[in-house]
Order: C-alpha cells, then structure tokens, then sequence
C-alpha cells in the first residue's frame, strides 16, 4: 500500500512538473489565426500556409507612428536578438501594418532597417491588402482594435500587444508589446515562452 501511494504521488509531482513548464493558452484565444494572403517587405505573398511548422509572434504596426510602434519594433528586436543568442530557430516574426495604403514592400523595408534585428530572423513585414481587411483581422483573431486616423491627423489607432502562435497557428496569449505605466514589456517571458513553444514544436516532429 506504502509503495502504491509513493507512486502515485511520484506520478502526480511529474505531472505537475510537466504542467509548469508548458504554456497556458489564455482563456480568450485558443483559435486558428484565420487564412490570409498578404504582401511581405520583399513584394513576396505570404500566406497562412507559410507559417507552418514555426512558432511566431505577431504585432500590429505603421512606419509613420510617431508614438508607440518605434519602441514596439525595437522590443521586439530585442526579443529576436536574445533568441538569436540562444541558438533558438523555427520560429518567425510577423507585423502587420494598420496603414497599408502608405506602407508598401519598400518603405517596410526601410523601416526595417532602423532596426538590428539580426540576420538569420524570419520577420516578415507585411502589407498588400485594404484598412477593411486589417480592422477584421485585428478584431476577428486577436480581439484587438484597429481604427482611422482622427480628422487632421495620420495617427491609426491600434493595440500594443505582441501574441504567440503555436506551431499549428493556434493564438496562445498576448503580452505588452510596451512599457505603459505598471504595465512592463515582458522581455524575458517572450523569449521563455517562445523557447519552449519551439522545444515542443522539435520533440513531437
């Protein structure tokens, strides 16, 4: 009886072992990003297909933001720079632009440049579609706002948030993609969390 219930309970702590180390899907995502055609930095169509079999993240972003998306971008290349120090691959990055009339391949490209993300980074800037598709797909997928610029102004107002998509394009959870009063870029959660999303992607193919 002694040997059966230390069994049991050796079972229950390397279950719960388990459990810690994986990454919770928040209650409010736990869908497939939808399907999507769109246009990369390169003029290259990038696809929902494309992302298979690689973890990502995802941010939504404008070249002309004077605010909140050059601190965005630069999180973010953070991020693939500690990744890229870690030796982690099979993941990518995507940001979708919310002002996709002024943002084409070639000014995507020039905004990547301002950044240092390193060379071997799958981040793909993207574009080629209309404001109707991306408000849809911002609300639709990630429960996040994209809205017009107000009269006078070329300011689109979007979410700061970064989101995890697992290797079968499933949205796990959201993090701020900013420092914004208490609410801190998680830097060191991202990595960990993209880490082990791409550890289990390895182990199960």
């Amino acid at each position: 009886m002694k040997k059966w219930l230390i069994a049991v309970l050796a079972s229950l702590m390397f279950l719960s072992a388990c459990s810690a180390g994986a990454v919770e899907t928040m209650s409010r995502y736990g869908d497939e990003i939808q399907d999507f055609e769109v246009t990369n930095q390169d003029d290259e169509t990038f696809t929902r297909e494309d992302m298979d079999g690689k973890v990502w993240l995802l941010s939504f972003i404008f070249t002309n933001c004077a605010t909140v998306c050059p601190p965005m971008s630069q999180n973010m290349t953070a991020v693939a720079q500690e990744l890229e120090d870690k030796g982690i691959e099979d993941y990518g990055i995507m940001s979708f632009s919310v002002d996709p009339e002024v943002d084409t391949p070639a000014v995507l490209t020039e905004y990547a440049s301002w950044y240092d993300i390193p060379e071997n980074t799958d981040w793909q800037f993207l574009t080629g579609y209309d404001y109707g598709f991306i408000r849809g797909f911002a609300e639709d997928n990630f429960k996040t706002i994209v809205a017009p610029p107000p009269k006078g102004s070329n300011q689109v107002t979007h979410g700061t948030s970064f989101y995890l998509i697992d290797a079968n394009g499933t949205i796990i959870k959201d993090y701020a993609g900013v420092d914004s009063g208490d609410n801190k870029f998680p830097q060191a959660e991202v990595v960990s969390d993209v880490e082990k999303l791409v550890e289990q992607n390895n182990e199960e193919n």
